[in-house]
């Protein structure tokens, strides 16, 4: 018996990225044909999706600030799967416009072209950072936004957007918002592969601030939840959480990391990694009632388990990872 995916035209905004990259092999094995939009570069970039080739699969690079672009691209899509963004929260320091221009005007795109083709479904990628240091946890979603960062001002303003569309012209569009996803292919910009690099290559762990938690999914938890929205008649107009329900500290976090290797390091603060005070997110922790009830989804992996994953690839693929570089 075919399964929900089989045979649909999907099409996945950030495709070659950490998750998009994820969510697109999966879907192409549960029998989706999938159109990647990644953006363009010179080189003419696959980024993580390089070297997958299946009959289902078919790259188109562009822009999410072309309008035209983005609306060519959906043509046929039934289904559509936005992760297209710039993630990075010092780099939203640094190129505000760029961040805005993209992450709100870009998704607003995708929603205009899906307002007019009128697929049966879109889901838009939010980010827990929206809610700000945590004023009660767990963090429901009905929890006060809280933009600290340029990036999540972006991402406030996107979601808000897709919910207006919702709502002014009865579109079918859901708001998945995954807490702090891990995992495979993630690059070191993000704090778990920074650790687990530098603890694999020095005699020490760099850092920023150690003091807030975090709450963290693995990522195949994180597709799974992204795919259980997507397929869910009910989650139209709603927003939902993917988080483990549980938090530990980025200091906690080195050490458990270190200690999952078998060593024992010093863990360092950086200055140049430090957030601004007033924008330094203190705590996540995801409450996960509603995607339990109204989805059925529950984690499957550990943070241990999904660690060891990850540091285990991080070891296949160390040219992927430099230990002594700050990335934004």
């Amino acid at each position: 018996m075919p399964g929900p995916w089989e045979g649909v035209n999907v099409l996945v905004t950030g495709a070659a990225g950490f998750i998009g990259s994820h969510l697109t092999e999966r879907l192409l094995a549960l029998g989706a044909r999938v159109t990647g939009f990644i953006r363009y570069t010179s080189r003419s970039d696959a980024g993580l999706l390089a070297g997958v080739t299946h009959p289902g699969l078919r790259l188109v690079a562009g822009d999410l600030k072309d309008a035209d672009a983005v609306r060519r691209a959906m043509e046929g899509a039934e289904v559509i799967l936005h992760l297209g963004a710039l993630i990075g929260i010092p780099y939203s320091y640094a190129h505000p416009n760029d961040v805005v221009q993209v992450n709100t005007l870009g998704t607003l795109n995708v929603l205009a072209a899906a307002r007019d083709l009128r697929p049966r479904k879109l889901v838009i990628t939010s980010t827990s950072e929206v809610y700000g240091s945590a004023l009660r946890v767990p963090i429901d979603e009905g929890h006060p936004r809280q933009p600290q960062s340029p990036y999540a001002a972006s991402k406030i303003a996107a979601d808000a957007v897709a919910l207006s569309f919702h709502r002014a012209f009865e579109f079918p569009v859901a708001i998945v918002r995954p807490f702090n996803t891990f995992g495979p292919r993630q690059s070191d910009r993000a704090i778990i592969p920074t650790i687990i690099s530098q603890a694999l290559a020095k005699g020490r762990i760099t850092i920023g601030d150690t003091r807030p938690t975090r709450d963290f999914t693995y990522v195949t938890d994180t597709v799974e939840g992204m795919l259980r929205v997507a397929e869910s008649e009910r989650s139209n107009g709603e927003d939902f959480n993917l988080g483990s329900g549980q938090e530990i500290s980025i200091g906690d976090l080195a050490r458990r990391i270190a200690g999952l290797i078998g060593i024992t390091l010093p863990v360092q603060q950086a200055a140049e990694r430090l957030r601004p005070a007033k924008s330094e997110v203190t705590r996540l922790l995801a409450a996960t009632a509603k995607a339990r009830e109204v989805l059925g989804w529950t984690p499957a992996v550990s943070l241990d388990d999904g660690l060891r994953n990850t540091i285990q690839w991080i070891r296949e693929h160390p040219g992927q990872y430099q230990p002594d570089v700050y990335r934004i």
